[in-house]
């Protein structure tokens, strides 16, 4: 509906209270969201208010089209960036649009910073990764994931792991190894294991291509799934976020078969992995 509704008014006042929850919350710091105005030394803006009084104050929540882009408003005032700038979204991007309006609609009384995951990944690719210098740097640290890759470590026993490594792990070493023409060696210790600089040369180049969505969402996919070659097979659509959340708790999975799980512990890390890697998931939608 939200997709016809785009394709066929060029003006939108689309409120999101019938849209469906997200399910993408988000651990992050606190952050500020910032414009031109200041008081106090502070930016003055409605975001700023509602990270300062941490209470819902806007009672509408919707999504426009300005021009050739999208924003998301409050109160139809529209949402900015934590540089100042108004956070907008090509016309192809209606899903992560509908995304963070939802974020800040289901916002119902308290402000949940922590519940915002994809208003936090769109304006960290629309301030940040837009810039080349940027996406460079981030290229630079991710590469370097590759020598202490999550699915780099194997381990013997016990049955569990060793199992769940073989389904989740070696699949992936197999598609990254033929589809990159890179040697991916593994280790069966604690110790970490230096990939060869050939290696990190060719991943480097891997994610040189890449645009400012792309590398926002290969960022918050290898920080959480600490592994650089999960994100980069989430990013190229090679496996869903339900497998890539199986690969990145392939310990923590082999733990709860053995000792039954964690209350409070276990089941919140569940969801927290989801919904980090369906954020990065959902930013790369062109619908």
């Amino acid at each position: 509906m939200l997709v016809q509704r785009l394709g066929r008014h060029s003006s939108l006042g689309l409120t999101c209270r019938s849209l469906p929850s997200t399910g993408f919350g988000l651990k992050c710091n606190s952050w500020r969201w910032q414009s031109t105005d200041t008081h106090d030394g502070l930016p003055v803006t409605d975001t700023n208010r509602a990270e300062t009084t941490q209470r819902r104050f806007w009672k509408d929540v919707d999504i426009e089209r300005r021009g050739e882009s999208l924003v998301v408003t409050l109160d139809k005032r529209a949402l900015k960036t934590p540089s100042g700038q108004t956070l907008y979204l090509p016309l192809n991007k209606t899903l992560p649009a509908a995304l963070v309006a939802a974020e800040w609609d289901h916002q119902e009384i308290l402000l949940k910073p922590h519940a915002l995951p994809m208003t936090s990944i769109v304006s960290r690719a629309v301030d940040a990764m837009v810039e080349e210098t940027t996406r460079a740097e981030v290229r630079a640290a991710l590469v370097k994931y590759i020598h202490t890759d999550t699915i780099c470590f194997f381990h013997d026993n016990p049955e569990p792991l060793e199992r769940l490594q073989t389904e989740h792990w070696t699949p992936l070493l197999e598609w990254a190894r033929k589809t990159f023409d890179v040697k991916l060696d593994v280790s069966n210790s604690i110790m970490s294991v230096r990939q060869s600089k050939d290696t990190e040369e060719k991943m480097l180049k891997v994610l040189e291509p890449f645009n400012h969505w792309e590398m926002a969402a290969m960022e918050r996919a290898t920080y959480a799934a600490k592994s650089l070659i999960i994100a980069l097979a989430l990013v190229k659509k090679r496996i869903s976020v339900e497998e890539a959340a199986l690969a990145a708790t392939v310990e923590v999975n082999s733990q709860i078969e053995r000792w039954g799980e964690v209350e409070d512990t276990h089941d919140v890390d569940y969801h927290d992995i989801r919904r980090q890697l369906g954020s990065a998931a959902c930013l790369l939608s062109t619908l």
